[in-house]
């Protein structure tokens, strides 16, 4: 079909060859870009004749005479001289933008390689063809600069828009995929003999083997004091997708990347369970274009240097797992910056029972979120788990009956069944305002992230007193300590004694990997010691002997071996399954309070927080030390993580 269009032809340009979509995509129109107007555009692609314009013409200025006025393309659809298909075609042209009908169209399974199927899904794009260094690609929009970056830095090509006839683009994505679903390179379209080959099948290069193909090119281009490496270079994109996808693999919660001045090399570090992690070294020379790459993908300004940025990257965008990284860069010295990714996974919520509450604990737990009304806090330090806790704690109540709100900063874990709200100070959308909002929208339980500032406390209290449930966290070392903070801010002690249902502290410990585990069998003496920190971290004046004797005796019958009722503790040995640090994973030890009359009284007179804590422990409260060491007796973890975790 020829690519200029005839009135009795059809509306869109249909290429059906490699070649001719090639011409269609590199060389624009000859005779009607050089069109003076509409009309002589219209002559050039035979749609018109002179005489039926010169006509049309004089009716416009007609009309405008009269004060009535219409463009000439409105005109002539209206007189029936041109189709509504065929001015909208002509225009296109005319600007240069080609609409394209992709219908009887077979794409290049190599530019279907080079383009996940999700992403031309969801930013609609179809990949038509691959040649030299571009990637022809149909898009309802050839303007969208951000997607066109976007398919830049993805493909490592330069990709040339065409405009999809309208309603076409959807069922030709669906179709191409459909048709190509390993992208295979079969061709449909002729290619040429130097084009890539489809990486699709190759296979994927580690990060190390990605930093040694960077440093040997580099080496061959310039010497180490120049900065040859650009943020677009291909192996550089694919050096940093692979160590996102890596730190997935690890189980990674962050990714650091530090600069130095050269020749000091860059270093990329994962902190796992906990613990920050040597990872990766690049060559000095990377640093700027790392830096800038990171900037791209996380839409940031890459000419400012002088200034923190704050940023999100969806990876998924780029090719990767469905998953965002929250992005922060740091200016450090000689104008430098470092740069910190944290992985936020799109996590589900896990059950009350694995989050490693003990049994007293999950029993007294779900009996408080039972009640209709009333606040129940979890405290700790940041990165201690406590939106987990609150999450797994909902997913236990989470029922059809129940109008569930969250307001959240990021929301890092989906539930089905909440109504989830993203907070955003910036518009003054902060955990206040959505509280006062809620309380508008019939809510039987309320989920706050985080209790910032005493605002946001006294509606939480408030709406506690009203008849609903709040669930919420605060950054504080212990139970007690929390009653003291909130009454420091300026909470109502009345009030606040009416509504706290309980306060659960918690920290997290690594778990001892179950395949490498070495017990060590306690001798008498090693156990009389564990025993007086176990009563000492409660209360001092009941670490007696008797009472030393008796907790040893309860130990025996609950966590002694078996066979002969040794007490045993556990060290982390490492094995290939723990990647050789004897641990994997983290569990939570926790301390739960529960306000009681005792408890009221005391806060109602603004007691010391030492005076809280001896009420709650004489009520039965485990502190924080004393769960982790039963914890340690049952082979979970080591007394090393308890007591560098319980450290205040």
């Amino acid at each position: 079909m020829p690519l200029t269009p005839d009135a009795a032809a059809a509306p869109y340009f249909t290429p059906c060859h490699a070649d001719e979509l090639w011409a269609l995509a590199t060389n624009p129109h000859p005779t009607l870009g050089q069109a003076r107007h509409l009309g002589e555009a219209l002559i050039h692609a035979k749609v018109l004749d002179t005489n039926t314009l010169a006509e049309s013409l004089k009716l416009q200025q007609t009309e405008r005479e009269q004060g009535h006025e219409r463009p000439i393309g409105q005109i002539l659809v209206e007189c029936g001289h041109v189709s509504a298909a065929q001015l909208q075609e002509v225009i296109a042209s005319w600007l240069g933008k080609h609409l394209v009908d992709p219908s009887h169209l077979q794409p290049d399974p190599v530019a279907l390689a080079l383009v996940p199927r999700n992403v031309a899904e969801r930013e609609s794009v179809l990949p038509l063809l691959a040649r030299e260094d571009a990637l022809v690609v149909l898009v309802s929009d050839p303007s969208e600069r951000a997607l066109l970056d976007e398919l830049r830095f993805l493909t490592q090509r330069r990709p040339i828009a065409l405009q999809a006839a309208p309603g076409t683009l959807l069922p030709a994505i669906a179709n191409a995929y459909r048709t190509y679903p390993t992208a295979t390179p079969k061709a449909a379209l002729t290619t040429t003999a130097g084009e890539a080959r489809s990486p699709a099948n190759a296979p994927r290069a580690s990060s190390r083997e990605l930093v040694s193909n960077l440093s040997s090119a580099s080496a061959e281009a310039d010497t180490v004091e120049t900065d040859v490496v650009s943020e677009s270079d291909n192996t550089l994109v694919r050096l940093i997708n692979t160590v996102i996808e890596e730190a997935i693999a690890h189980r990674a919660s962050d990714i650091h990347i530090e600069t130095e001045p050269a020749p000091q090399n860059v270093r990329i570090r994962l902190r796992v369970d906990g613990q920050l992690m040597s990872y990766l070294e690049l060559p000095a020379r990377f640093r700027y274009a790392l830096v800038a790459r990171i900037k791209i993908m996380a839409n940031m300004d890459i000419s400012e240097h002088r200034k923190p940025q704050d940023g999100k990257i969806d990876f998924a965008r780029f090719g990767g797992s469905a998953l965002e990284l929250r992005v922060v860069t740091v200016p450090t010295s000689h104008g430098l910056e470092d740069v910190v990714l944290r992985l936020l996974a799109s996590a589900k919520p896990l059950p009350l029972e694995q989050i490693g509450l003990n049994k007293q604990h999950l029993t007294v737990l779900r009996e408080i979120v039972k009640k209709t009304y009333g606040l129940l806090l979890v405290c700790g330090p940041t990165g201690c788990g406590k939106t987990t806790t609150l999450h797994s704690v909902i997913r236990d109540i989470n029922t059809e009956g129940r109008k569930i709100w969250t307001a959240e900063d990021p929301i890092e874990i989906s539930q089905s069944g909440l109504r989830q709200v993203q907070i955003n100070p910036r518009i003054g959308w902060t955990f206040a305002a959505a509280m006062r909002t809620f309380l508008r929208a019939d809510p039987d339980v309320i989920m706050i992230g985080e209790m910032r500032d005493e605002e946001t406390a006294r509606i939480a209290v408030e709406a506690s007193l009203t008849g609903h449930l709040v669930l919420s966290t605060l950054h504080t070392n212990s139970a007690p300590e929390s009653i003291n903070r909130l009454l420091e801010i300026g909470l109502d002690p009345f009030n606040f004694s009416d509504s706290l249902l309980g306060i659960l502290a918690q920290r997290l410990v690594r778990r001892l990997c179950a395949e490498c585990a070495t017990p060590l069998v306690l001798s008498p003496e090693p156990l009389e010691r564990l025993a007086s920190q176990y009563l000492h971290s409660g209360s001092p004046l009941q670490n007696t002997p008797e009472a030393r004797s008796r907790l040893i005796e309860r130990w025996h019958q609950e966590y002694g071996s078996s066979t002969r009722g040794e007490i045993r503790l556990w060290r982390a040995q490492g094995c290939s399954q723990c990647d050789h640090h004897g641990y994997r994973g983290r569990l939570g030890i926790h301390e739960l309070m529960v306000s009681d009359d005792t408890i009221r009284e005391h806060i109602r007179h603004r007691a010391p927080a030492i005076e809280i804590r001896q009420a709650a422990l004489h009520a039965g409260m485990r502190t924080l030390r004393q769960d982790g060491i039963e914890k340690v007796l049952q082979g979970l973890t080591s007394m090393t993580e308890v007591l560098a975790a319980t450290n205040q």
